[in-house]
């Protein structure tokens, strides 16, 4: 082997175990809409009772490959974080992030987790029952709606499977974004709400908004 070539192959190798720096956090999930189309998305939902009968979370399969190297939950975690750099595994080694849902910070990514905004069970019991496997996984890894945010490993846990009339946000500065984002999922994926879900969500409008 020349020089030359060894040359090359050790700066290619040396590239490939340098940490990356991720491109610049798009500060968390996209954009909800406003509080006016929220409310017509709302209008435009089916109002009906949950049935959340032979729910599995299998049926949604998750996380998935997004980019070479990078599943789903990693992509979430760069994209959340700021200042984040990854391994060429796409693991976060540096970074801060903050918990939306509860002011939690933290540097260590390993103590939080991806929430999906409507849970899986929610989904579900809404609807998502009909649907096929292929559209669970992509419901269960859409990063295109407001879905998925790195919060938390206790607030993602105190919310668990419950809708709005069960649980918000402590922190409630975060609420009318949630509630937004909550509308937004549902309009766009087809999903009911039940009579308790609505009434809570038109009130946090009202009173968040």
């Amino acid at each position: 082997m020349s020089l030359l070539t060894r040359v090359v192959a050790a700066s290619v190798l040396a590239l490939a175990a340098a940490p990356v720096a991720a491109t610049a956090a798009s500060a968390l999930p996209p954009p909800a809409p406003s509080v006016s189309d929220s409310r017509d998305q709302l209008a435009d939902l089916t109002v009906g009772a949950e049935d959340n009968a032979g729910y599995d979370r299998s049926l949604f399969t998750h996380w998935i490959t997004i980019t070479t190297g990078c599943d789903t939950r990693e992509t979430v975690i760069k994209r959340d974080g700021s200042g984040v750099v990854v391994d060429s595994a796409c693991k976060a080694t540096k970074g801060s992030w903050t918990s939306v849902y509860d002011g939690v910070t933290t540097t260590d990514p390993s103590t939080f987790d991806i929430d999906h905004v409507v849970p899986l069970a929610e989904a579900w019991g809404s609807g998502a029952s009909g649907w096929t496997s292929t559209e669970r996984k992509e419901f269960a890894n859409d990063l295109t709606r407001p879905q998925l945010i790195a919060v938390s490993a206790s607030s993602n846990r105190s919310k668990g499977d419950q809708d709005p009339a069960e649980w918000q946000p402590t922190s409630a500065g975060w609420r009318c974004e949630y509630v937004r984002e909550w509308i937004n999922v549902k309009y766009y994926w087809d999903l009911e709400v039940d009579s308790a879900e609505k009434a809570a969500v038109e009130d946090m409008l009202d009173t968040d908004c």
